[in-house]
């Protein structure tokens, strides 16, 4: 169940409170306690940020990161996976990364879970590129589609088992079909 708090407070009073298993995400003013990943959640999640990384961590071009938190306009949201190019990393002096991400990602995942509203998952995908994320993707493990979110364009499905999943421009070396997103789950 997820657990939406009536309290309304300000973003920096959210930032204060302690973090909660799992994630709480604070959106239009309110705490919301995104759902606890089940199997095929996080079964995706486990093998799509691995693979990203693979490719594009190597080159220096990009790093995928799971459950990070990142706060920008209003809101403090944690997309399953957040995807950012490694210039936009954010770095501490000593070049460890910070753990303040104070941004959009370029590239946001979210992976849909049994029970969780489409709606709410959607509108973070789309708060994500009106605040500069290059696209966004939503994974629904039911249906075996992959909704894709870019700038001022229609939404794509992609369906199709033998479809390839467009990426962003920078992430060009990672390729995936939709037949090896859900054959994940058959491992």
């Amino acid at each position: 169940m997820v657990k939406t708090s009536t309290q309304v407070l300000t973003l920096e009073d959210f930032l204060q409170l302690p973090e909660t298993k799992p994630a709480s995400e604070y959106i239009d003013g309110r705490i919301v306690q995104k759902p606890m990943p089940l199997g095929e959640h996080s079964v995706i999640q486990t093998e799509l940020a691995p693979a990203i990384n693979s490719i594009l961590k190597p080159k220096k071009i990009a790093r995928a990161f799971c459950e990070l938190r990142c706060t920008f306009g209003v809101r403090s949201i944690v997309p399953d996976i957040s995807v950012f190019t490694w210039s936009r990393i954010p770095r501490q002096e000593n070049g460890v990364i910070a753990n303040i991400f104070p941004m959009a990602p370029d590239w946001t995942i979210e992976i849909l879970s049994p029970n969780q509203s489409q709606t709410k998952v959607t509108k973070n995908v789309l708060y994500c590129l009106k605040y500069g994320a290059q696209m966004g993707w939503l994974i629904d493990p039911e249906e075996k589609a992959v909704f894709v979110y870019l700038p001022d364009q229609p939404t794509t499905i992609y369906d199709e088992p033998q479809a390839h999943l467009p990426v962003p421009v920078f992430a060009k070396d990672f390729s995936l079909t939709v037949e090896d997103l859900f054959s994940w789950l058959l491992d």
